[in-house]
């Protein structure tokens, strides 16, 4: 008995330790990319203006390889149509092709082939892109999400940004409204300026597992999917197997030992011989 219960702790602990180690490997898996936007304006103006910006993943993680990455721009309007809009994506030696896909007021920009760049520790890979919009948009917002996949098509880091669009004719100020409420006579050392001009959503890392917009994710169905979650999976089958396990010896080890206390089933029935007379 003493021997089943030292191998059932022995199962219990492998399978502890397993689950650990799962757990362990994958949470810097996912957090050992990071992605950056520059080149963004204070805010885009309408018109022949063209502006390059620029994604940049890392990999922070040193002890890891290097890999290949596929980037997709995600594209959502607000106030502007999306045929206002024109992007494409650049490399040195021209034009990169892209697969776009559209659905209401979102748009997806996909590589079609792999960035030429080859993402290492210490070694980035960068994607530019050209923004312009018509001169028909007066005043809209757009907000741009650039996301890195591996050859794969796991999700290694994504980034969004919000930004005004403005049409040429607008103005850089705005004169104040008047106000019944009686201000305060104290100079603020401010600029009028700053009060007038919309303050633009600054740009923000999210999670490797955040929810793309609503265009769908025409590079990957199954790049939220992580290896994070595939730990956890794992490891909560190895407690469920461990769990039956311990229950099943605790069964057998109960049986034994009620077939040992009692007699053998053929001598139940046994008469005991009658005593002699003498």
């Amino acid at each position: 008995m003493v021997t089943v219960w030292r191998n059932a702790l022995r199962a219990g602990v492998v399978l502890a330790g397993l689950t650990g180690a799962l757990l362990t490997l994958a949470a810097p898996a996912q957090a050992a990319f990071a992605t950056e936007m520059s080149g963004l304006p204070a805010r885009f103006t309408a018109g022949d203006q063209v502006r390059t910006i620029s994604a940049v993943v890392s990999q922070t993680d040193r002890r890891a390889g290097c890999a290949k990455v596929r980037w997709s721009m995600v594209l959502t309007v607000r106030g502007i149509r999306l045929d206002q809009v024109k992007m494409d994506r650049v490399e040195e030696n021209g034009d990169f092709p892209l697969e776009i896909r559209t659905e209401g007021d979102v748009a997806r920009l996909t590589d079609r082939q792999l960035d030429p760049g080859t993402l290492c520790p210490g070694r980035t890979v960068t994607a530019r892109y050209r923004v312009a919009f018509d001169e028909d948009v007066t005043q809209g917002r757009i907000t741009l999400a650039a996301e890195a996949y591996d050859a794969n098509l796991r999700l290694l880091a994504r980034q969004t940004a919000t930004r005004s669009v403005v049409g040429v004719g607008a103005t850089a100020t705005a004169s104040p409204k008047p106000s019944a409420t009686p201000t305060s006579s104290e100079p603020t050392g401010e600029p009028e300026e700053a009060a007038s001009t919309p303050a633009d959503e600054p740009v923000a890392d999210q999670p490797v597992d955040a929810a793309p917009p609503a265009a769908g994710r025409p590079v990957s169905q199954a790049g939220g999917f992580g290896l994070v979650h595939a730990a956890f999976l794992l490891g909560g089958l190895l407690l469920s197997l461990g769990v039956g396990l311990l229950l099943r010896l605790r069964h057998l080890t109960r049986a034994a030992a009620t077939e040992a206390e009692e007699p053998p089933v053929d001598r139940l029935w046994e008469r005991p011989a009658p005593a002699g007379r003498w």
